[in-house]
């Protein structure tokens, strides 16, 4: 297995490359690469999961070709378990939906096996209990923080009690889980987050738009 932590001490911006200008994929990754991103996030859309049709494995392959950094694989699809060979080569860590038709216990462990982490994704509207079957079988707990399918959302603040409901959650069953957030993340949302338990902050349009994506991405992970 590789190299894969679990620090959720550790404050991480994961830079969603949906808000980047597509036709300079590789200089909008490598300008955020350079900026201090810590992963980069790919969210592939189906248009059945979502009301969206982003990309699928072979852009998130040309993306990998622009960074080093570790790819966050976050798919919004219906039967992701069917697509887990194109994407598992190319990735550090694939989030599925406890919410999407597939085999879940199935679907995080095939990828646990490939040595990758297994995150498990929550709409708003969805209770944590929908978790309680998947309990230690997870890497990543994804809250989305907007509804999914796409980038620009608002915020919603109901969300924040979910966050600390999973942080008691994982300190009860002594895990140690990454708690990631993903919707509507500025620095400002990032820090309310970050009080609640968040450690992984998945930004797109306020780090590809910010005057200094430097900047951005150390205000979203804390350190100003």
């Amino acid at each position: 297995m590789q190299n894969l932590s679990l620090n959720h001490s550790q404050s991480l911006v994961a830079t969603s490359i949906l808000a980047c200008d597509f036709s300079q994929l590789g200089a909008e990754i490598q300008r955020v690469t350079t900026a201090g991103s810590d992963w980069i996030h790919c969210d592939v859309m189906d248009g059945h999961f979502v009301n969206n049709i982003s990309f699928g494995s072979a852009f998130v392959q040309a993306a990998s070709c622009h960074t080093s950094l570790p790819l966050d694989i976050h798919l919004m699809i219906d039967h992701p378990d069917h697509y887990l060979d194109r994407f598992l080569p190319l990735s550090h860590s694939i989030t599925s939906h406890v919410e999407a038709p597939h085999p879940v216990s199935h679907t995080l462990a095939r990828v646990r096996e490939a040595g990758r982490l297994a995150g498990l994704a929550l709409n708003p509207e969805t209770p944590l209990e929908q978790i309680s079957p998947y309990i230690g079988k997870f890497d990543i707990l994804l809250i989305m923080t907007v509804h999914p399918g796409f980038g620009g959302q608002a915020f919603i603040p109901k969300v924040l009690e979910k966050i600390r409901q999973a942080v008691q959650l994982r300190s009860q069953e002594g895990l140690s889980f990454h708690i990631e957030v993903d919707g509507g993340i500025t620095p400002e949302t990032a820090a309310v987050c970050r009080s609640a338990g968040a450690n992984v902050f998945v930004a797109g349009t306020a780090i590809f738009k910010a005057n200094d994506s430097s900047v951005a991405i150390r205000e979203i992970r804390g350190e100003q």
